[in-house]
Parts: structure tokens; C-alpha cells; sequence
């Protein structure tokens, strides 16, 4: 069974977002990048279904520009087999997105798509329902549990109530959650070899896909500075407090 796993490049988690002076975008020169934190989760379950004997072939794939490249090695290094990157330096919104992951898997006829449930760029939380729609496809959304049995998948899910165990026929898309596993560290060793597996590279065109952005962003500014707080000595000044704040309202 193929997995086809989609990664993505994204500012990390740990660096703090800078607003451009003319408020276009985000300013990422010169800023450090890494995977989606939710798709390295996705990557890590591929790779240990793979050595748990379940999945035969593991495909990283992204979407973007050349510096992708730099995501989908990471991949590799944590145990991908191949990678795929689709090149372009459009403005990909989630809908493009999915359609290019459909037809990455109508080529690769996967048993399996996993996906991170968001990005910590956008927190769109749309492109693996989208594929799961377009290609037709099961899909189980937020998962904190996925196994293998016989033919079926079962992905055990997050939901308001408690937890929620689903039953899917293959091929299947599921998008991870944080409590799904715990991705592990890229080792030296790992690195040096992922730099000999193949990595294809196809443009959106040659995939028949019309990326063109359909949403423009108007404007991005730094959201208001918090401001500081007031201790109360009791409960009659907090209820005080409280009633003056409702009349400022």
C-alpha cells in the first residue's frame, strides 16, 4: 500500500511573525522555515505504518516554490521514499492545493493520504476535506489514533463529547491532530541518505490544474497590543469592576 503524505512549507513556530511596512503580507526574508508541525505528525504516522509492515512506499509531496525542496528533504530524511514537488510560484490557496494533491493521487492510486489537519500559516483547515471531495474519497478529519485492519481503516477522532472511533474503506484521507504521535528527531545519518532519493519535480500545468488564486488579500496588520491588567483586593471590587467595564461597553 502507496501513502501519499502533503507537506508543507511553512514560517516556523518558532519565529515571530513581522508585518511587512506596507501592510502586503508577512515579511519572510531572511526567516527561518520549516515543515507544518501538523504535517511532520502526518509524516511520522506514514513512516511507522511503513515499519509496521502495513504501507510499502511512503511519497512526501508539496506544493510551492523551489525552497520547498528544502521541506520535502526533511521528509526524506525522516523516512519518506520519494517526494513530488509541484513548482510554482503562484499564490496557492487551499482549493488549488487540493486539486493538485487530487491529481498527484488519480497518478499514485495511494491506499492512504495523510495530511495535517491545518497550517500554522493560514489555519484554513480546508485542503483535506476539499480533496476528499473532489477525489471522491472517505475522509476522517483530526485524528489521534490511525490502524490497519485488513482492509478497513480505523481512525479513532477528537469531537466535542469525547472521542469518536471511525471504520473507512481504502484508499482513505485522514488529517492528523497534535495527539497522534510525537514525530521523531531527523538524525545526521538520515540526512546524508535522504540527499540520494529521488525527488520529482511537475509543474501545475503539466498536472492540467488552473492555480490561479480566486481570494485577495487586502491588507495584513499586527493584531492590538493587550492591555495590562488591575488587581482588585476583593470580590465587592471585582463585581465593581466588572459593572463599570459593562457600562464602557
Amino acid at each position: 500500500m502507496k501513502v501519499v503524505v502533503a507537506v508543507k512549507r511553512v514560517l516556523d513556530y518558532n519565529v515571530k511573525p513581522r508585518v511587512k511596512s506596507d501592510g502586503s503580507g508577512l515579511d519572510l526574508a531572511n526567516a527561518k522555515m520549516s515543515m507544518n508541525p501538523f504535517d511532520e505528525i502526518a509524516m511520522e504516522e506514514a513512516v511507522r505504518l511503513k515499519e509496521a509492515g502495513v504501507a510499502t512506499e511512503v511519497i512526501a509531496v508539496s506544493c510551492g516554490t523551489t525552497q520547498s525542496q528544502e521541506t520535502l528533504r526533511t521528509a526524506l530524511a525522516m523516512g519518506a521514499d520519494r517526494a513530488i514537488l509541484v513548482e510554482t510560484s503562484a499564490e496557492l490557496q487551499p482549493l488549488a492545493v487540493a486539486k493538485l494533491l487530487k491529481a498527484i493521487v488519480d497518478r499514485e492510486a495511494p491506499g492512504l493520504i495523510l495530511l495535517g489537519k491545518q497550517a500554522i500559516d493560514d489555519d484554513a483547515n480546508q485542503t483535506g476535506q476539499m480533496l476528499a471531495a473532489l477525489a471522491g474519497l472517505p475522509q476522517a478529519t483530526f485524528a489521534s489514533k490511525v490502524s490497519v485492519e485488513g482492509d478497513r481503516l480505523m481512525v479513532t477522532r477528537e469531537v466535542d463529547g469525547g472521542e469518536e472511533t471511525l471504520s473507512l474503506p481504502m484508499p482513505a484521507v485522514v488529517t492528523s491532530d497534535l495527539r497522534l504521535n510525537e514525530p521523531r528527531y531527523v538524525s545526521l545519518p538520515n540526512i546524508m541518505k535522504a540527499k540520494k532519493k529521488p525527488m520529482e519535480t511537475v509543474t501545475p500545468g503539466a498536472l492540467g490544474v488552473d492555480v490561479a488564486p480566486h481570494l485577495q488579500t487586502l491588507h495584513v496588520e499586527e493584531s492590538a497590543a493587550r492591555k495590562a491588567g488591575i488587581k482588585v483586593p476583593d470580590v465587592a471590587a471585582l463585581l465593581g469592576a466588572l459593572r463599570d467595564q459593562a457600562k464602557v461597553l
